[in-house]
């Protein structure tokens, strides 16, 4: 393989750092997934931490959706929203 030109190399640096620049970016509201070092699915965006759990605990909290969304309707007067 052919080595890179100094224009080739500046190029390809520009565009990995514009890459990272909007993988950084965060815009309000937005929700960013991620596979975690120990193979875990984190998502990044709910709040200051990120929420990680392992791909069976994602899948049987999914299953749950409805339930979650009728309990948190029936207790909306006792839960908090964040401000």
């Amino acid at each position: 393989m052919a080595e890179e030109t100094v224009e080739q190399k500046l190029a390809r640096l520009e565009a990995e750092n514009q890459a990272l620049k909007e993988q950084v970016e965060r815009k309000s509201g937005q929700l960013r997934l991620k596979v975690s070092e120990k193979g875990g699915l984190s998502i990044y965006g709910l709040g200051r931490f990120p929420v990680t759990l392992y791909k069976e605990q994602w899948v049987r909290l999914l299953g749950h959706v409805d339930e979650i969304k009728v309990f948190l309707k029936d207790n909306d007067q006792q839960l908090k929203a964040k401000q």
